[in-house]
């Protein structure tokens, strides 16, 4: 994962234990899973308007050539 074997992954949650506390984790990462829920809608309803930016610009280009 990510090039870190389980020493590394070990320390770094003793190190977040440490800052946050336990209670405080699950609530660090429930907001962590918010924001990349929400960056992954984002980026799905980007990629969707820039794919029907790309059909209309097609059906335009038809109905000029069939005049």
């Amino acid at each position: 994962m990510f090039g870190m074997h389980g020493a590394e992954l070990w320390f770094i949650l003793a190190v977040l234990v440490l800052f946050f506390g336990g209670k405080k984790i699950p609530e660090l990462m429930r907001g962590i899973g918010q924001g990349v829920r929400e960056f992954n809608t984002a980026k799905s309803n980007l990629k969707d308007e820039f794919e029907k930016g790309l059909k209309e610009d097609e059906t335009k280009k038809v109905s000029e050539n069939n005049k």
